[in-house]
């Protein structure tokens, strides 16, 4: 799964595509990301907010990881509370899935939201299966995503 990195030239239309493909309800607006799954959609902050444009695709992968779970698609629990360990798990899903997600497009993937990877290590720490269960999750998220690229976009990666 994945290519070779490529030029942020070659690879922002690619995603534009991808993002726009899945028909999920972007909205463009304040200072921070995030999927609101009560009324399914994902709020970013304007593209000029981002230092470096490649951060505003990794961004909207990993809220798309976060809008796979919604009960209409792969219904994933995310009632979770801000800050609990489950809340760490479906971030750990999130992050993973966009992780995947910039592999399959040629983005190097870097983990942005440090202040999870305290959150994230007490998880691993009490279930030492809990990345696998997030790996295999977010895997089923970024194939989901994947689904609505077209024929000939997905004859373009290097398998």
């Amino acid at each position: 799964m994945g290519r070779a990195p490529l030029s942020p030239r070659q690879i922002e239309p690619e995603a534009e595509r991808l993002i726009h493909a899945t028909g999920a309800d972007f909205r463009v607006g304040g200072d921070s990301a995030y999927y609101v799954p009560s009324h399914d959609f994902i709020l970013v902050p304007p593209q000029a907010a981002f230092l470096n444009q490649i951060n505003y695709y990794r961004t909207c992968f990993h809220e798309l990881g976060h809008w796979t779970g919604h009960a209409a698609r792969l219904a994933r629990d995310l009632t979770t509370k801000f800050g609990t360990k489950d809340d760490a798990r479906e971030e750990l899903v999130a992050e993973m899935a966009s992780a995947f997600l910039c592999a399959e497009m040629g983005i190097v993937p870097t983990v942005r939201h440090a202040d999870y990877l305290a959150n994230w290590l007490d998880v691993l720490r009490e279930d030492k299966r809990a990345v696998f269960r997030a790996a295999s999750l977010a895997s089923k998220a970024a194939d989901f995503v994947l689904t609505f690229r077209t024929p000939q976009e997905m004859g373009q990666c290097t398998v």
